[in-house]
């Protein structure tokens, strides 16, 4: 069952379900990327500060083992030597220990990023049970890492062997220094030895990174059902749907204010309602509703076609009856065309008279008929 399944998981893992991994705390992770920048800081660190975190250590050693006779039979005096002693060493290590910890925590977030989960804190009591860790063993995943570790002792031992062999000479000749400069020198050649196990560890960091990133996109693999489902449950959420539906409204508004300007007329409650027609004879069979809206959006309606120069007519009864029986794009209907007209040979004899800087005509009285 398990392998049919593995099987029908031929897809991308969503965005969705990346995110949802994320929280669990399921990151891709490479512990060779991570072992090599911590070996790679400490040779590094050691080979630039070993000398003088040596001559701390050995400072510290001296004043540490130089005591009289009454001071060692004195359990206080030497209890306090050793907290003296050992915040010097503590002090003298600090520089090297921040860079590891740096590297430690720096190199797992270059691939798989910061992430917190509360979730990955839990125990997970099934990673005990034997036939589980049998499986994993004998899998191809298993499988994976048996020859990883394999090349990894290889390259280590290998470059191991090789450095020792260089420096044979320098690692046998340090019993003849002076101590401070023994201490120095013997920490930069391991130093020198660390920094070509980390270029070794990072050749194979080189291979097992993506590796890491592709095993971890094909444990998330998704199934095309289980992709309809999670489309399924995004479109039926009530958030998704109010937001778009918001989106939708936005954009139909915007629109429909745009077309105010384009418009022949705007009627007016005056202030509570404003509706917007256009006609053009050659090509509609009556005026159509271009615009339309209440309080807040009859402002906007209204300033726009002030702005654009379209006219507007106060007959309230006509804008609230337009405004009740009209959406947008919809013909105006039959009962209001005397009332229409009415509004449409007012508005262009307001134009004409306009051009000509004649006197504006009178506004007729515009009435509705009775039901």
């Amino acid at each position: 069952m398990a392998e049919a399944d593995a099987r029908e998981r031929t897809e991308s893992p969503t965005p969705k379900r990346l995110e949802e991994a994320r929280k669990k705390g399921q990151v891709p992770r490479s512990r060779d990327l991570a072992a090599a920048a911590v070996v790679l800081a400490g040779g590094l660190g050691l080979s630039s500060i070993g000398s003088l975190m040596g001559g701390r250590l050995l400072s510290m050693m001296r004043d540490a083992l130089s005591f009289g006779r009454a001071e060692a039979l004195d359990s206080t005096q030497m209890l306090l030597r050793l907290h003296h002693g050992a915040a010097q060493g503590l002090w003298a290590a600090t520089p090297m220990l921040a860079l590891l910890l740096a590297a430690a925590v720096l190199a797992p977030l270059a691939l798989g990023g910061w992430t917190f989960s509360t979730e990955a804190l839990v125990p997970d009591f099934g990673r005990l049970n034997p036939i589980s860790g049998l499986a994993r063993m004998f899998s191809v995943r298993g499988v994976i890492e048996l020859c990883k570790s394999l090349a990894r002792f290889l390259v280590v031992a290998l470059v191991g062997v090789l450095v020792l062999r260089k420096e044979f000479h320098s690692f046998a000749g340090l019993s003849t220094e002076p101590a401070q400069a023994a201490i120095g020198h013997a920490l930069w050649l391991v130093g020198t030895a660390l920094i070509a196990l980390g270029g070794a560890l990072g050749a194979i960091a080189v291979v097992d990174v993506p590796l890491s990133i592709w095993q971890y996109h094909k444990g998330l693999r998704m199934s095309r059902e289980e992709i309809r489902e999670e489309h399924k449950q995004t479109d039926g959420s009530p958030e998704i749907k109010s937001r778009v539906r918001r989106m939708q409204q936005a954009q139909a508004r915007k629109r429909m204010m745009q077309e105010v300007a384009k418009a022949d007329v705007v009627i007016t409650n005056p202030t509570h309602y404003a509706v917007a027609l256009r006609y053009d004879e050659q090509r509609m069979r009556a005026p159509i509703v271009v615009a339309k809206g209440r309080e807040l959006i009859a402002l906007r309606i209204r300033e726009i076609a002030i702005e654009h120069k379209v006219a507007l007519v106060e007959a309230p009864p006509l804008a609230r009856a337009l405004h009740a029986h009209c959406e947008l794009g919809d013909e105006i209907p039959a009962r209001l065309y005397a009332a229409v007209a009415k509004v449409l040979t007012y508005v262009y004899h307001l134009k004409t008279a306009r051009r000509q800087g004649a006197p504006a005509p009178l506004q007729p009285s515009i009435e509705l008929p009775d039901d």
